[in-house]
């Protein structure tokens, strides 16, 4: 028997394409759709919406009974309305909603104790074996005597409202677990002195439609790695989503993430 799920945030860019891959895939059912009550399309049919033939389930700003399942991929503020629902009626939640401030990502931490949660900053399979791959790197450039620059630059489209992005944002964090770095440089401008040998440096690139792509520059005296991992389309993100919707079924309270669902822990 399929999953029923639910999507909140149904009418964004990442829901409608939720939309769209959950109505194909055999092991879910799409059944509810649910958004902000102002957006102009609650009511219509979420597959119209989401450019796939007709669901029979509407755009809705209210959460239907025997869901098992759930995806917010919508505000941070929205998530937190999810979060409460959830918890409310103790439905596993995937959280792939970004750019939550640290009080609203210790409410998902706290729900984590209810309900089974999966959070990561992004949910695509390429990302969380690249963020492996750096955590592997740093564990062993952490002992070159020259010491190691470490950089991260991302770009997204014009769109996004947070920078650096949540994803840039883990793989500094898992680099600096490893390495011991301890200061975060989020861009450089005007005469600020030579790079210290204890910092990670970010940079954000916001350009047309880009769906996203993250580059890890371990600089060295003589030579350079660089990993890079870049997406074509939302589609990466979406599919890892719904895997992780799958996968928290059954499952005890806690909190997990994509290493989890793809075995990578």
């Amino acid at each position: 028997m399929s999953i029923r799920l639910a999507i909140h945030g149904a009418a964004g860019r990442m829901g409608r394409r939720l939309v769209a891959l959950g109505s194909q895939d055999e092991d879910l059912t799409v059944a509810a759709a649910v958004d902000n009550p102002t957006h102009p399309g609650i009511g219509q049919d979420a597959g119209t919406l989401a450019g796939v033939p007709d669901l029979g389930i509407p755009l809705t700003s209210t959460w239907p009974d025997e869901i098992q399942s759930a995806i917010d991929f919508s505000t941070p503020d929205g998530c937190m309305a999810a979060v409460a629902h959830c918890v409310g009626a103790g439905i596993p939640l995937v959280v792939a909603t970004t750019g939550m401030t640290e009080e609203q990502l210790t409410k998902v931490r706290q729900a984590a104790e209810k309900i089974p949660v999966c959070w990561s900053p992004n949910m695509s399979l390429a990302v969380n074996l690249t963020m492996r791959l750096a955590q592997q790197a740093a564990a062993v450039l952490q002992h070159v005597p020259q010491g190691v620059d470490v950089e991260i630059i991302e770009r997204h489209h014009r769109y996004k409202e947070d920078a650096p992005s949540g994803t840039a944002l883990k793989f500094g964090e898992l680099i600096a677990d490893e390495m011991g770095l301890v200061e975060h440089v989020h861009g450089r401008q005007g005469a600020c002195g030579a790079r210290t040998r204890n910092e990670i440096g970010y940079h954000a690139v916001r350009t047309g439609d880009d769906p996203g792509q993250h580059t890890i520059v371990f600089g060295m005296l003589g030579e350079t790695i660089e990993l890079r991992v870049g997406a074509t389309n939302r589609d990466c993100y979406a599919q890892g989503a719904l895997a992780a919707a799958k996968f928290l079924v059954g499952k005890t309270p806690g909190m997990y993430n994509m290493f989890d669902v793809l075995g990578l822990s």
